[in-house]
């Protein structure tokens, strides 16, 4: 093991629960051992991703929050008594490879309930409310400290709760870590003083506008946490650990409206300075540990950092408030081994919290152990699997139920908690394959299909390998993509796969081979105006065409904003012109990362013309139009496109191929490497 990492191979201690290493596999939604949307069970697929994560070197694993009640109908956990029955057994193989577990109880979401689409209108109708209430009690699910606008859904107000309610969770809590406890688990971890949730919006000043004896003092608003873990001590005994998942700073300016990093700021929620007062009180109180980092539903990047987040974005926070407090301290956000491993050294945390990296390669940790840092897949940030929940103008949770009931899976990796749809075996008939483009998709395709026994042969027409992705992942903040286009790279040398380089194929005739994958992209859509000449293709930029100061996009899309941030980056003075009523308008991007970009335009006074279209290209200047007919005129030195791209796949003339990657439909890399897997694992 590289003297580095060494560290992290220390055991530490919750209470008096010995954990044999430094690296906490942080909790994420959709990965509860007692199932997610669907009713109180023992959930098969997330323990046996955690036996395997426990098997390779993990040391303290905490699964995704399990709701105190079901979110479809009403039953408490507690009296699941069939799910712990099923939790014991496997608590005894957890304990086997030396991995400790705690389960994260939840008392609920409060105003940040994300609100699917499909039901908004249920929602915001009082009478369709109470019909339904029977399988989804909206007004259950979204209750709140006191009456608070919805995170995700425009015009629905959350109610409050009641002291009745309250004191009913807080004696669910303690029955339920009770469960817990019989059936062999390790300890429990209140969720949470963190993120916007239920018991974080009970301690902010701006969601908590109680009378009553949980509102108004300090005192007051963290009675809820309080009690918790004093309800849990006293069913459970004082050695029994809790720990507390908890965010040091809110990094909140208002309702929807978070801090990025660098902003000058009015904190709406909780500071540093009560912060400071908060976690020594929480400690006192019974907690054993902080799981910690920063951020709200309003400010969801802190907590869910995507990538123009800088890496360890919330380690100075976290370290500051590990000095306040007498108990372990974990740090999570974007955290890189090589400086976790130096703070802890340094005793400024005492350990790693890990989360989304373990859905994409869950066996990161022993390949660290074994100085294999070039075969871990790395997660990408892009939240595009696990947590595919977009919001814009109009729009509550715009996901599917196939995505909101089944998150924590791996836009990169189709095998995560995929209840068995992507296990493959080799093939029966082992064939010759031809795959036509060495992008993502042709490059997963291939590994796949070698990894079951075929002979593949990739025909690529330039030089190197990646395709567009290539271009993509140039930017400065896109690192993780540089590095899973050299994961692949390894990965097509290691399964010695056949690579024509500099090879374009026109005319499949040409090739001769058992089945035929066309990979060959798309292109992108050109604009039809006088003028047009001026302008510059997403690509081309990426590609390194240098541009002026004065930068004009047309197209509010993800591309079109990672450009302008990118631009920002540079020193540049990008404008944003956006035919629809917001930025990013679309499903399956996480509103932790479009949020950063909108709250980052506004800390930058990026200008944006929502609901407006070019209508004229001049040698140095543009003219919009917006919805009113009002026309602007824009300075732009350059002129980017980003207004969509067209799968260009290869004419099949005749003969049966299979077409992958934004070939077959534009989209990302979960479309990409998921379509992959559809045709190579039948291949």
């Amino acid at each position: 093991m590289n003297k580095l990492y060494k560290p992290l191979f220390t055991p530490f201690k919750v209470g008096n629960c010995e954990i044999k290493n430094r690296i906490v596999v942080c909790p994420m939604g959709g990965t509860s051992l007692f199932g997610w949307m669907e009713g109180h069970h023992f959930d098969k697929d997330a323990g046996e991703f955690f036996l395997d994560i426990a098997k390779h070197d993990a040391g303290l694993i905490i699964p995704g929050i399990a709701p105190l009640r079901n979110m479809i109908g009403n039953g408490w956990l507690y009296k699941a008594k069939g799910a712990f029955a099923k939790l014991k057994p496997y608590m005894e193989e957890i304990h086997k490879t030396g991995a400790k577990l705690f389960v994260q109880l939840t008392a609920g979401f409060g105003r940040s309930f994300s609100i699917p689409q499909s039901i908004s209108p249920i929602a915001k109708n009082k009478l369709l409310r109470g019909l339904i209430k029977p399988i989804i009690d909206i007004d259950r699910l979204t209750a709140s400290p006191s009456a608070l606008p919805s995170r995700w859904l425009a015009g629905y107000t959350c109610r409050a709760l009641t002291i009745e309610e309250i004191e009913q969770l807080i004696d669910g809590f303690a029955k339920t870590a009770k469960m817990c406890k019989d059936a062999g688990v390790d300890g429990v971890e209140v969720h949470a003083v963190h993120e916007g949730y239920l018991l974080d919006q009970f301690t902010t000043k701006y969601t908590n506008n109680r009378t009553d004896e949980y509102g108004g003092s300090f005192e007051n608003r963290y009675r809820f946490a309080t009690e918790v873990v004093k309800a849990i001590k006293k069913e459970c005994g004082q050695d029994f650990p809790v720990s507390l998942r908890y965010s040091v700073e809110s990094k909140t300016k208002g309702f929807c409206e978070g801090a990025v990093p660098g902003e000058k700021y009015h904190e709406v929620g909780r500071d540093m300075k009560e912060s400071e007062k908060a976690a020594k009180y929480l400690q006192d109180a019974g907690y054993d540990m902080l799981n910690a980092d920063n951020g709200t539903y309003d400010a969801w990047y802190w907590a869910h950092p995507p990538a123009y987040m800088p890496q360890n974005c919330n380690l100075e926070d976290v370290a500051h408030i590990k000095q306040i407090v007498d108990i372990p301290v974990v740090c999570a956000g974007r955290m890189e081994p090589g400086t976790a491993s130096n703070a802890i050294a340094e005793g400024k945390i005492d350990a790693m919290g890990v989360a989304r990296q373990f859905l994409t390669d869950s066996h990161w940790v022993t390949k660290l152990k074994e100085d294999r840092l070039e075969d871990i897949m790395p997660c990408i940030c892009c939240h595009n699997g696990c947590f595919p929940m977009a919001h814009y103008k109009g729009v509550a949770c715009d996901a599917s139920m196939e995505d909101s009931s089944h998150m924590a899976r791996c836009a990169l990796n189709p095998q995560t908690m995929d209840g068995g749809k992507y296990d493959f075996a080799p093939a029966k008939k082992k064939k010759t394959i031809a795959i036509i483009g060495g992008g993502i998709g042709g490059m997963e395709v291939a590994r796949v299909a070698t990894m079951r026994g075929h002979k593949v042969t990739i025909y690529e027409k330039t030089k190197d390998l990646g395709g567009v992705f290539v271009s993509a992942s140039a930017p400065s903040f896109k690192e993780k993509d540089r590095q899973l286009i050299a994961w692949y790279k390894r990965q097509m040398k290691q399964l010695k796969i056949d690579i024509k380089f500099n090879t374009e194929i026109t005319d499949l005739s040409q090739i001769d081979a058992d089945e035929i994958v066309v990979a060959t992209g798309s292109t992108a859509r050109k604009l039809k105006m006088d003028g047009a000449e001026r302008c510059i293709d997403a690509i081309d930029y990426l590609n390194g065409k240098e541009v002026g100061d004065n930068v004009v996009i047309i197209g509010g899309g993800l591309s079109g904003c990672e450009i302008a941030y990118d631009l920002i980056l540079k020193g540049k003075k990008p404008s944003i012109v956006e035919v629809r009523d917001d930025l990013m308008a679309g499903p399956g991007l996480c509103l932790a990362n479009s949020s950063f970009l909108r709250d980052y335009f506004k800390f930058k006074k990026t200008p944006v013309y929502l609901e407006s279209k070019l209508t004229k290209i001049m040698p140095k200047s543009v003219e919009i139009m917006g919805k009113d007919n009002k026309t602007t005129t824009l300075k732009a030195d350059d002129i980017i496109t980003c207004i969509g791209y067209n799968p260009a796949p290869l004419s099949s003339n005749g003969k049966k191929v299979h077409i992958v990657g934004d070939a077959y439909k534009v989209g990302n890399l979960r479309t990409v490497i998921w379509r992959a897997w559809d045709v190579a694992t039948k291949l």
